[in-house]
């Protein structure tokens, strides 16, 4: 049993009971529905009722025998396989034309994981394609575009969109570049620390905004820790004092550097400005980072059991990330930094939230069990109290 695919059909049969309910259910779209009949026959009971159709106005619990014929072949013009007897399983599928409210946020709910789903998938094309190509707008326009989409997901179902961070947060595993890519990356890595190194004064071009984790070998990042380290003491940095330091924070010891990788960087150094390498090593750090916050999204979206607004929130908490790297990597480029847009209610907001499941009111003091008072003159002493 589909629990989605019986309220699509649930929705749509209260809608052919009771056209009515299509005014409680101004905030779901036909592309909420998954099943493309759905969303046909969707879509042409709402172009009946802004036509103006006569079952709209008629307020019958039976359905109207022109509004389903009228629906059927509206929608058959978008779409096939729409038998004249579909309509009527629908109406069976539907216990009661009331609850329509309900059905329709089960089907936004389902739209929603498969929206940010979609949009993650996306994304991470996207971050590898940049990767390939050193570029990093395409990952960037598609960050974008599902930071808006969750928020404007957001506002239908009734949240505010905030980052919240999930509990346990999901590990997520580096994406894995092609031979070629990771090459070069490294290529760009070491020459990068071989000038820090060497050249008097470079820290100074990249220590604003390069930060550690924006290198992809763990050994680059703990070197360039040690060159940090050094800077912001205000110590001399060439070779030897590089070596001392990876030597005092044990990375000569535990494996993480050897010393044969230490004299490959210091060795390899030539002319270079530390300020472009340095924009190009942040830049492959844009699109891993994208790739993985991708990732972690898409793998939020597939948890069938985190609700809308929890897999909302915890979507953009994955994205921070790449928010942060992306501001240090147009302070490298002395580009704007981009201004979130303000988010702005949607009048289907409050609709959405008030066909959530509300208390039953408080019957009358009169019709409540045992609500008479006991004196207290007529209980019974506890035990021990005598």
């Amino acid at each position: 049993m589909n629990p989605l695919l019986k309220a699509e059909q649930a929705v749509l049969g209260s809608v052919l009971i009771e056209p009515g309910q299509l005014s409680r259910l101004d905030w779901l779209d036909p592309d909420h529905f998954h099943r493309p009949v759905h969303r046909a026959l969707f879509a042409a009971l709402r172009a009946l009722r802004d036509r103006g159709h006569p079952a709209v106005a008629a307020e019958k619990s039976v359905p109207s025998l022109s509004w389903v014929t009228d629906a059927v072949n509206e929608a058959g013009r978008h779409v096939r396989g729409l038998t004249a007897t579909y309509p009527h399983i629908l109406i069976s599928a539907c216990p009661r034309s009331e609850h329509a409210p309900v059905y329709g946020r089960m089907v936004l709910e389902g739209a929603i994981h498969r929206r940010v789903t979609e949009h993650a998938v996306r994304l991470h094309q996207a971050a590898r394609a940049d990767a390939l190509l050193g570029e990093v707008e395409g990952a960037l326009h598609h960050a974008d575009v599902l930071a808006e989409v969750l928020g404007d997901l957001a506002r239908r179902w009734g949240t505010e969109p905030r980052p919240v961070a999930p509990v346990p947060v999901p590990v997520t595993a580096p994406l894995a570049p092609s031979v070629v890519l990771a090459d070069r990356v490294a290529e760009d890595e070491q020459f990068l620390l071989a000038v820090l190194a060497e050249r008097f004064g470079a820290m100074d071009e990249v220590v604003d905004w390069l930060r550690p984790d924006d290198f992809a070998d763990p050994a680059h990042q703990q070197l360039y820790r040690c060159l940090g380290a050094l800077h912001h003491r205000g110590e001399p940095i060439d070779r030897i004092t590089l070596l001392w330091e990876a030597q005092r924070r044990g990375l000569l010891t535990d494996g993480t550097l050897t010393a044969d990788q230490l004299t490959i960087i210091c060795d390899g150094v030539g002319a270079g400005s530390a300020e472009w390498l340095g924009e190009r090593v942040i830049r492959s750090s844009v699109t891993r980072t994208a790739g993985a916050s991708a990732r972690a999204v898409r793998s939020l979206a597939e948890n069938e059991a985190l609700a809308p607004g929890q897999l909302i929130n915890h979507a953009l908490h994955a994205l921070g990330p790449l928010d942060d790297v992306r501001s240090r990597w147009q302070s490298a480029n002395g580009l704007p930094s981009r201004t979130p847009t303000a988010s702005v209610p949607s009048p289907a907001r409050a609709h959405a939230a008030l066909a959530r499941s509300t208390p039953r009111p408080a019957p009358p003091p009169s019709a409540r069990t045992g609500s008479m008072p006991v004196s207290t003159a007529t209980r019974p002493l506890s035990r021990g109290h005598g």
